[in-house]
């Protein structure tokens, strides 16, 4: 009976897993019952009742007349009262863009060979040169404290040399006098300008990111392609692009920017085209564009369009020298010097031509927006976070591992490794993702969902890296000057939080509430058949894909309840995957149908009212997300030919990320409104409790570890950040840290010597070292070239250590002269 019963479970769970049809679970149950009777001596009237119970609703299911009567039209009823409404703007979010490895997430049974296929990152030898060169040469002219304290803007030479080399036209094609790079290269170049500077870094950014050439790319008339994209190619237009209103912010439903469409005078003669008037704020790069890219909403009260009233959100370049158009004055983010401010026109005429795409796309700027969006967002902001980040993980281990206190380096404390280790494995595990979003885009794809993901968790682990990095650092952190190498970019990231999209917006909204709909392999056609008028014809197409999502639905259950009864070892993984990580493709595997499952059970038992629970829709996004960035994780231990030093950052981002997603879902559960639903959904999905732990804390040390110890895996970790010249204080610690391995050895191989009392011990104060290791060398316990290697970390570090001091009037009459010959 108990072989039986056991055969009966594992069948069923098999057969849902396998989304088999109607006939093969007849005949299976058959087979089963007949089992029954030869295994555990079942008689033939519990036969009997056994297939009138299995077969009777297989059968009901199978022929097609009767389910239809029975389930599919009580379904589809159902779902026309409950599905929610969709506006216009909600609808072409939802549908910009493309779907890829987020989709694959959300069908419970990811392809991995689909993300294997895709290439490792690589660039070309004129990309490579390009960022060896010209962008070394552009981090050399600048820095967060010059910027921020003397010049309150990029040096005049910068910007010269960022017109003049191309920089403002990386996305534009060769055959306009761009660059046409890569995304993978556009996010490089990012990433290594804010390894030294944001406003160099964002000058460079936004041109290339969503903006007029991006738009002009995609929908521009051939005109307007000809005239703008060399000009902004060659440096000649300085771009931006004004969305965001005072009192809409991202609700582009309700931008308050009006364009009227009437007649007016243009070059001396009679056209058609808007009476705009506009009041914008937060535009980049406005207060020195020479172009406008507007967005506003577009209306035709007089029908001169014969297109109605109402025409919808446009897109329009306009020329700041236009009349009417106010721009030049500007705001002040966190202290941040990049060029960003408010921009004003009240009933300016603009013809019809500066419409981008002309008259055709009157109406269509808000899918425009959407579509640029994804790709913009998926390398823009995450870059610059991996920028940032690497800056501080560089200059934070070399400050832990130098640095002593109670006569040890402080990377040695328990606590500060702790630290260290958040700061290692999230940076691991932030450039993985934004590489692999990079990747995306350069395949073809305009991922707004994973756009979302990338944005909204790399600049928040960009934010925990730079906390982490101010804790370790202490005092030296606070005290503001051109030595302190964190304090800016503490100072700004909350830029990076709000920007492109507030974080809670993205994650509350965006993230799930695209991506359930978008990424379902069901629930948006499901949708779409509501709207069919043909009562009949919508049956038919509901039938279909109804069972279709109900069997979805039963697998991923059934997957769910094998994976957390195995602790996801019964799921499959790649064969070409690492021994070393095949345990995490499992793990993917299992929440990916818990995912999946958690997704239908939300709709089916919120309906139309899940769009308005953000927590559960937001802890939802963040399922999807963490199995995003595990994917990426993985995919770059295999792109980076399965580095065995890596594992450690490996190992601990992962299982973060993996105990992350978990707690969302338990988080899920606790708040589900349906308690017996929440139960069960318990039971299927952690039937023997949590299976996912954080990373341990010899886990921790060795990423701590590892971090602190120079060498090609450290080097990997920090690939590609600038490393500035000798006379920089970020330089005398990479000097420093390539010098303290020898130092501690030194002092090992010394210890007896000093226990003898043969040698005092080596000193705390590095200002004393050099007479120590004169007396060491006196003594002939070290050789000169050690000497020499014990005075350098001397020299070196020291001058890394030292926090920076002023004048009693912080040197006030000094910079505003600079500031005034600048000017």
């Amino acid at each position: 009976m108990i072989i039986w019963l056991i055969l009966l479970i594992a069948s069923a769970l098999a057969l849902m897993m396998a989304r088999v049809s109607a006939g093969v679970w007849l005949a299976a149950e058959a087979v089963l019952i007949g089992l029954g009777a030869v295994l555990a001596d079942i008689g033939w009237p519990v036969c009997v009742l056994l297939a009138i119970l299995f077969f009777t609703p297989t059968l009901m299911l199978a022929i097609k007349s009767v389910r239809q009567v029975l389930v599919t039209r009580p379904a589809l009823d159902a779902l026309a009262a409950n599905a929610p409404r969709m506006s216009e703007t909600e609808r072409d979010a939802i549908e910009a863009g493309t779907v890829w490895w987020d989709a694959e997430l959300f069908s419970g049974k990811p392809d991995w060979k689909r993300l294997f296929k895709l290439p490792a990152p690589r660039l070309t030898q004129e990309e490579q040169s390009f960022l060896d060169n010209e962008v070394e040469q552009l981090c050399a002219m600048v820095s967060d404290w010059d910027t921020s304290v003397k010049t309150q803007d990029l040096p005049p030479q910068a910007w010269q040399f960022i017109k003049e080399r191309g920089f403002l036209g990386m996305i534009i094609p060769r055959q306009y006098g761009g660059k046409e790079f890569s995304a993978y290269m556009h996010s490089q170049v990012v990433m290594k300008l804010a390894s030294r500077s944001s406003a160099a870094a964002i000058a460079v950014m936004v041109p290339n990111s969503l903006g007029p050439a991006e738009l002009l790319l995609h929908y521009g008339t051939e005109a307007q392609k000809n005239h703008y994209l060399p000009r902004l190619a060659q440096g000649l237009e300085i771009p931006c692009f004004a969305l965001t209103s005072p009192y809409a912010g991202s609700d582009a439903a309700a931008i308050p920017d009006i364009g009227i469409v009437c007649k007016g005078e243009y070059e001396g003669r009679e056209t058609v085209g808007f009476r705009v008037t506009w009041s914008k704020r937060y535009i980049t790069l406005a207060p020195i564009a020479t172009v406008l890219g507007l967005a506003f909403r577009a209306r035709d009260p007089s029908c001169i369009l014969g297109g109605g009233i109402e025409l919808g959100i446009t897109c329009a370049l306009i020329p700041t020298t236009h009349p009417g158009v106010i721009t030049g004055r500007r705001h002040w983010p966190l202290n941040a010097v990049f060029q960003n401010g408010p921009t004003e026109g009240r009933d300016v005429f603009i013809p019809m031509e500066w419409v981008i795409g002309g008259g055709l796309q009157v109406g269509r700027g808000w899918r425009m927006l959407m579509e640029c969006l994804a790709a913009g967002r998926a390398i823009s902001l995450p870059s610059s976070s991996v920028g940032f980040s690497k800056l501080a993980v560089r200059g934070t281990s070399a400050y832990a591992a130098m640095r002593r206190q109670f006569k040890i380096e402080i990377g040695r404390f328990e606590g500060v490794q702790e630290a260290l280790a958040r700061m290692g494995g999230h940076l691991y595990m932030m450039d993985a993702t934004r590489r692999l979003s990079a990747l995306a885009v350069d395949a073809g794809e305009k991922p707004s969902v994973i756009s979302a993901i990338s944005k909204y968790h790399v600049t928040e682990r960009g934010r925990m890296v730079v906390n982490d990095g101010m804790d370790v650092i202490g005092g030296k952190g606070i005290c503001m000057g051109p030595g302190n190498f964190l304090a800016r970019v503490y100072q700004q990231v909350p830029i990076a939080i709000t920007v492109e999209g507030a974080n809670i917006l993205t994650r509350c909204l965006i993230i799930f509430g695209q991506g359930a709909i978008r990424c379902h392999p069901y629930v948006l056609q499901e949708m779409a058949v509501v709207s069919i008028e043909d009562r009949d014809r919508a049956v038919q197409a509901f039938d279909s894909l109804l069972f279709s999502h109900l069997s979805f639905a039963a697998a991923n259950a059934a997957r769910s309840l094998v994976g957390g009864l195995s602790g996801g070892w019964l799921l499959p993984a790649p064969s070409q995957a690492a021994r070393a990580t095949r345990r995490y493709y499992r793990a993917v595997a299992h929440l990916s149908a818990a995912l999946a499952l958690l997704t239908d059970a939300s709709m089916a038992v919120l309906g139309g009212s899940l769009k308005f629970r953000e927590r559960i829709s937001g802890r939802l996004g963040d399922v999807l997300s963490q199995l995003y960035l595990v994917s990426a994780a993985l995919k770059r231990f295999e792109d980076d030919g399965r580095q065995e030093a890596d594992l450690p950052y490996v190992h601990w981002s992962v299982q973060d990320a993996l105990n992350r997603a978990q707690e969302a879902i338990i988080d899920i559960l606790h708040n589900f409104p349906d308690r017996p639903a929440a139960l069960v959904l318990r039971t299927l999905i952690f039937p023997l409790g949590r299976c996912y732990h954080k990373p341990s804390d010899v886990l921790g040390t060795l990423v701590a570890q590892a971090m602190q110890t120079p060498g090609e895996h450290r080097d990997r970790l920090l690939a590609d950040a600038y490393l500035p010249r000798e006379d920089d204080p970020l330089a005398c610690a990479e000097q420093a840290f390539a010098l303290a391995p020898v130092v501690q050895q030194l002092e090992q191989r010394l210890k007896p010597q000093i226990r003898d009392y043969r040698l005092p011990p080596m000193p705390q104060s590095l200002v004393e070292l050099p007479a120590w290791s004169a007396l060491a060398l006196q003594r002939e316990l070290i050789s000169a070239q050690e000497k020499e290697a014990l005075d350098a970390f001397a020299h070196y570090g020291d001058l890394y250590v030292q926090v920076d001091d002023f004048a009693a009037d912080f040197d006030r009459a000094e910079n505003m002269a600079a500031a005034s010959e600048l000017a």
